[in-house]
């Protein structure tokens, strides 16, 4: 196997773990809002410590008005759309909270139309139904049983799925001027600073020092973001950009599986069939953009 498809392949797989440690955050007492924090803070200088060692000059602003960026890609994405998807988890199960994030592209090719006139063509027409259909299968609304839809966990799903596209919106400004890299950088940056002055510090200090809680809050900084992250970057750069977004759809296959058979979550055939749909949703566009101008979906 190709060595970049398989850093590729391997980022995706730990970005699909994410539920894995969110959950035993969950059995500490933390809160959504709490997680998304850990996960900031640890990112952030996770991060800064790489980028110390292998690029220092990279950590140095452009300019004091480029920070307009990465408050877009820190506050309105990174901190929205993890706060919605962590909220998912705990009202429902780490499959549907992943299916539901993966409609980013949807809202992404809808935006781009908007903002940056984009064509919306018949592909992206015929991925846009798909992954709606896909989503009313997921959540519960086909077949029809609204006994069993949870309108919160639903709402929440599709604000990660938002929330995941500011970020492509955001940094494709941002890419002007800065490496994907150092964008996702100072997105956290941004990230924990908002959020450091909100956490209860005083009410989670013990639980702050227990050695098994900080694996779990570094493991959420660590593994299914920094070490993800670069070597998907790394992966990236060996490749094309819309091949390297088909691969990382193996990220909702390895969290449902961990959904299922690490926390017994349920997750019938209907819902496989429409996070297969989602999923379809986001090859067929990735496959069309392949095909025409390369372009690049950034997450």
């Amino acid at each position: 196997m190709n060595k970049a498809i398989l850093f590729i392949m391997t980022g995706a797989a730990l970005w699909g773990t994410i539920g894995w440690f969110v959950k035993n955050l969950y059995d500490y007492g933390f809160t959504p809002m709490e997680v998304v924090t850990l996960r900031a803070v640890t990112t952030a200088i996770i991060l800064v410590l790489y980028l110390l060692i292998v690029s220092p000059r990279a950590l140095i602003l452009k300019s004091v008005t480029d920070l307009k960026y990465f408050i877009g890609t820190g506050i309105c994405s990174i901190i929205f759309f993890n706060y919605c998807m962590f909220t998912t988890i705990e009202l429902s199960s780490i499959p549907i909270a992943t299916a539901l994030l993966y409609t980013a592209p949807a809202f992404v090719s809808i935006f781009s139309f908007i903002f940056f006139k984009e064509a919306f063509t018949k592909w992206k027409a015929i991925a846009l139904m798909s992954t709606l259909f896909g989503t009313c299968l997921v959540v519960g609304l086909i077949p029809i049983n609204l006994s069993v839809v949870q309108l919160d966990s639903i709402l929440f799903g599709l604000g990660s799925g938002l929330g995941y596209a500011f970020y492509s919106i955001f940094s494709k400004f941002a890419l002007r001027r800065y490496s994907s890299l150092c964008i996702t950088t100072f997105t956290f940056i941004v990230a924990a600073i908002t959020l450091i002055p909100f956490f209860p510090f005083h009410e989670k200090l013990p639980l702050l020092l227990e050695p098994e809680m900080l694996f779990y809050a570094f493991g959420l900084g660590l593994f299914p973001t920094a070490i993800a992250y670069i070597i998907y970057t790394y992966g990236l750069n060996e490749t094309e950009a819309s091949k390297a977004a088909i691969l990382t759809t193996i990220e909702p296959v390895v969290a449902t599986l961990i959904g299922i058979f690490i926390f017994n979550e349920a997750f019938t055939f209907v819902q496989i069939i429409g996070m297969t749909c989602i999923i379809g949703a986001v090859i067929i566009m990735q496959m069309k953009k392949s095909n025409t101008l390369h372009s690049k979906f950034v997450a």
